[in-house]
């Protein structure tokens, strides 16, 4: 069968061929055992309802094997036999573009280039989840290559639920994913209804569809590091950031690193991910001895080397052997998957990669042990170095709250609401007070031809509006207006693509508009084929998660939702193309709130429309909030918003004298 036939067919009417277990993909750990016996034949009944019943006999047993193998029931047999990537969107059987677009994204993020776990439609994160099995995805793709501009997609953690009557200004997709009763968001809820098959973690942008590879994030470290370096007063050159994690985002430090200008070492158990790395260029060394390790650095220091080098091994004993070797370290981080801690997404100290992985799903509690035991001697190692000098920031992985919660000495001394640790959020620090107050988030583009002259035309017409906006900015931007275009201006020689043809930057709205709009145009005159539009969920507006994104509201409020669910409704209604919610993302399920969209410019009048609308919103629903909890650098960008927009009306805060509480 083509390609096209094999969309169109959804799930087929004869079962295929069961496909062997491939040893040399990167596969997802085995889930722990944590359904009953009752349970587990209630998972398998929502596995087979899927399948016609002349089937059931046959795939029973072998549904049985998969959940008692791996934890979970991701239908192997049904894995399509046609490579997956982002095609061109014209090459996708659609009735409609909007759908042919999104089912270019679907697959860009189970592209096995980008893809952690692509056989278990597992993206990044250890657990970040485009569907939660082969059946979801077939019927998905079915749907959307049938359905038509006055139709609308729903999409329950996975599943898709079916077609409805819509208008053509109505999202086409809508996603929702992990959606809980709120006392059903432990970390074994997660386990037990995604085993079941009735939810999934879709991470930020998994289980939204806009991923597009480690760029992203690179961009992110990128700012992030510079920023780190500024703040300790230092230039990159010569001087050392350690951290840990080379997996779908972490992946992203080292290549970050390298544009920053540092040397890095970035330490990874997993010798397949690592190697990956390497052979992707995004790392410049592997190495495999700790001695070794110490006397490459040395070097690095000595002779002001720009370098990247892997270690493959554990960051604990790294952290050790630097204090003991008396190695300075100037910023210290960790992206380790820490919102997974119990499967995958940090690895005990002492422990082989292998023994780890069949200790998690055969003695979990031993398993819980070794992971605070290795965060707790985590920890320590830190307050050793920061003793000495180094600068340590928590990366938004849960870090400082699991080692907290494993007992580690993390916590401060402040009596402050929102400075509980020792250390502060890269948020708290760095990406709140200097980007997202400001507007300035991760705007992020596809070229749906696939041709990397489109990327290039792109990137030149984003340098272009962003060049000519700095010119009359305010001196408050100015660096963060720097910084992107130096970015965009090196996004070529930096080889960044990873799967689809893509890009992001980091924009406030007035950007954001300005380069959606010329993109538009450009698509218009025919310069350029269709753009998919997007953003990561990790937004001025996008997301709620009082340790990470919001970690810099001191009012009280950080610890509600109301903004990400506002943001993903007025997008709907603004003319976003999909959208999506999620619980869970970067920090783990139960602890954060998260929407995206994507939007597909054709080049039309009511694109322009759409875009001015909705990226206007999109951004500025974030300052309102940030603005009423007394940021100063919101309160600025959103009285500029007012400024520029008549229809814009935001409440403002008063500020409080704190001399009135002196005497209380």
């Amino acid at each position: 069968m083509s390609f096209k036939d094999q969309i169109l067919e959804g799930i087929p009417d004869a079962l295929p061929t069961p496909k062997p277990y491939d040893l040399n993909i990167n596969h997802a750990p085995k889930r722990k055992a944590i359904l009953s016996e009752v349970e587990k034949k209630l998972a398998l009944k929502n596995a087979l309802r899927y399948f016609d019943k002349k089937h059931h006999s046959a795939l029973l047993p072998e549904f049985k094997a998969e959940l008692e193998t791996y934890g979970r029931i991701y239908m192997y047999r049904f894995r399509p036999d046609y490579e997956m990537y982002a095609r061109p969107i014209e090459v996708y059987p659609a009735k409609s573009k909007q759908a042919a677009g999104i089912m270019l994204m679907i697959q860009n993020n189970l592209d096995y280039a980008v893809a952690q776990h692509p056989h278990e439609l597992i993206t990044y994160g250890g657990n970040g989840a485009v569907f939660q099995n082969w059946a979801q995805y077939r019927l998905t793709m079915k749907y959307l290559a049938e359905m038509n501009d006055e139709q609308t997609l729903v999409i329950y953690s996975g599943h898709p639920m079916g077609l409805f009557p819509s208008h053509k200004n109505a999202p086409r997709v809508v996603v929702t994913n992990g959606m809980m009763i709120p006392n059903y968001s432990k970390p074994d809820d997660w386990e037990k209804y995604n085993a079941l098959g009735v939810t999934q973690y879709g991470q930020m942008t998994a289980g939204s569809y806009m991923y597009i590879g480690p760029q992203g994030i690179v961009h992110g470290t990128t700012i992030t590091v510079l920023n780190g370096f500024r703040k300790i007063g230092k230039a990159p050159k010569g001087h050392l950031f350690v951290t840990s994690g080379l997996g779908g985002m972490s992946g992203a430090q080292p290549k970050a690193g390298n544009i920053a200008g540092c040397i890095t070492v970035c330490a990874e158990v997993n010798p397949k991910i690592t190697q990956v790395r390497l052979d992707q260029g995004w790392v410049d060394e592997k190495i495999t001895n700790l001695d070794v390790l110490v006397a490459r650095v040395k070097k690095a220091k000595l002779e002001k080397e720009t370098v990247s080098l892997a270690y493959l091994g554990n960051v604990v004993d790294v952290w050790e052997k630097f204090y003991e070797e008396d190695i300075h370290i100037d910023l210290g981080s960790d992206q380790t998957s820490l919102h997974n801690p119990w499967a995958g997404g940090y690895y005990p100290v002492g422990l082989s990669f292998e023994k780890a992985n069949q200790m998690m799903a055969s003695e979990p509690n031993v398993f819980k042990e070794k992971v605070q035991e290795a965060l707790r001697r985590h920890a320590e190692a830190i307050n050793r170095h920061t003793s000495r000098g180094t600068y340590f920031f928590d990366y938004g992985n849960a870090f400082l709250l699991e080692a907290a919660r494993a007992g580690a000495d993390v916590l401060s001394d402040s009596k402050e609401i929102g400075k509980e640790f020792k250390y502060p959020s890269y948020v708290q620090d760095i990406m709140g007070p200097m980007c997202f107050d400001y507007g300035f988030g991760p705007f992020r583009w596809v070229c749906a031809s696939g041709k990397p002259e489109d990327l290039a035309k792109t990137d030149e017409i984003a340098r272009n509006v962003l060049e000519e906006i700095m010119k009359n900015s305010p001196k408050e931007i100015q660096q963060q207006m720097a910084d992107n275009i130096k970015w965009i201006k090196g996004a070529q020689e930096n080889k960044l693509v990873v799967g689809s043809q893509a890009r992001i930057l980091y924009a406030d709205a007035e950007g954001r508009i300005k380069i959606a709009e010329a993109f538009n145009k450009a698509i218009e005159i025919g310069e350029i084929g269709e753009v998919i539009l997007g953003r990561d969920h990790h937004d001025v507006s996008g997301t709620d998660s009082p340790y990470r994104e919001t970690s810099n509201i001191y009012d009280g409020s950080r610890f509600t939702s109301d903004m990400a669910i506002q943001n993903v409704i007025g997008d709907s209604f603004r003319g976003a193309t999909w959208v999506s919610i999620h619980n869970g993302g970067g920090v783990g399920w139960g602890e954060v709130i998260n929407g995206g969209f994507g939007m597909i410019l054709d080049g039309t009048k009511e694109a322009s429309q759409r875009l001015k609308q909705m990226l206007f919103w999109d951004v500025n629903n974030g300052i309102s909030r940030r603005s009423w909890a007394r940021n100063e650098g919101a309160i600025f960008a959103i009285k500029r918003a007012m400024e520029a927009e008549p229809n814009l009306k935001i409440t403002l805060p008063n500020i409080v004298d704190d001399g009135l509480f002196e005497n209380m």
